[in-house]
């Protein structure tokens, strides 16, 4: 199956981050290339694009779509949150953009065997490192009911979380469940019938939950935003896009964080001498159109910012 992802936000994210054709920018979620296609498009020979990603088959297709471009390009496998790293062994100390695509690809989704949907029947594995050692299988399988309730409700923030994971345990001391429709139909049962009526489907919260944990999505955001505003040069640009509230909550509150300066008391004269590190953050939601062609930009939000 081809990698296919449809990138959203595309001109308004490449309009922001591209500010030199000769400069150093990192795609920290590369995926099938579409941003980085887009931001290559713009540089010169002088240019250079980084580009991360952890999933083989977003890597193979990405080689494939970057090979003929005219700038310089580093394609390295591993997870963003090694992006000081990453840069480290690249011997670059600062860029010039830097942009994050949260959240899972249409390609992962589609793929029933990576076991991220639940509309395909597949096994529970939702890695986006296929090299991990943690699955959705062995949450599903092993952990307490205070434990998956606890995430459910955390991740998901599924009003549920307590009912589904008491329905999950019950279910597998009979048998253990090692596909999403296994899982799906456990969930459904949880769920009152009134409930299941209106809003979303009735798993989507369940399996949101499970693909944070498996891929510690959330801890690791606070901290790599933070170093990638530290890697931008003055004037150097930042873009997130997010695709649910909590890992929108986390990137909004730290990008205020670090556009903050002086945070002594108002009445005092100041002693802590903090100065912001970027503007004043902005956002961007996709318009009416992208939204109709692409229904799954609904929840995509842009956020935005430059470095001092």
């Amino acid at each position: 199956m081809e990698f296919a992802h449809v990138s959203v936000l595309l001109k308004e994210c490449i309009d922001w981050l591209v500010t030199d054709p000769d400069g150093i920018y990192v795609d920290c979620t590369l995926g099938g290339a579409g941003h980085s296609s887009a931001i290559i498009a713009r540089l010169s020979d002088k240019g250079q694009l980084i580009g991360i990603d952890q999933d083989d088959d977003a890597l193979a297709t990405a080689k494939e779509r970057l090979k003929d471009a005219q700038c310089r390009v580093d394609i390295i496998r591993s997870n963003f949150k090694e992006l000081k790293n990453v840069l480290h062994k690249l011997d670059i100390e600062k860029v010039t953009g830097i942009l994050f695509d949260l959240g899972v690809s249409s390609y992962q989704l589609d793929t029933p065997e990576r076991g991220f949907s639940y509309m395909h029947e597949g096994p529970l594995d939702m890695r986006m490192n296929q090299e991990g050692s943690l699955t959705a299988d062995a949450i599903v399988n092993t952990y307490s009911e205070t434990e998956l309730a606890g995430l459910i409700w955390r991740y998901g923030e599924e009003r549920w979380a307590k009912r589904i994971a008491q329905f999950i345990v019950a279910e597998r001391k009979k048998k253990p469940l090692h596909t999403t429709g296994e899982l799906v139909e456990v969930i459904k049962k949880a769920i009152p019938k009134g409930a299941r009526k209106d809003g979303p489907h009735p798993a989507k919260r369940t399996f949101q939950a499970l693909r944070i944990e498996v891929n510690d999505e959330l801890n690791i955001l606070d901290q790599v935003v933070e170093d990638a505003v530290n890697a931008l040069r003055p004037g150097g640009r930042i873009g997130v896009i997010t695709f649910q509230s909590l890992e929108d909550r986390i990137v909004k509150q730290k990008l205020a964080q670090m556009a903050r300066g002086c945070i002594c008391p108002p009445h005092m004269p100041c002693v802590c001498g903090r100065k912001p590190l970027i503007g004043k953050p902005g956002s961007l939601v996709p318009g009416d159109l992208e939204v109709t062609t692409n229904p799954r930009a609904r929840s995509a939000r842009l956020r935005f910012a430059e470095k001092l």
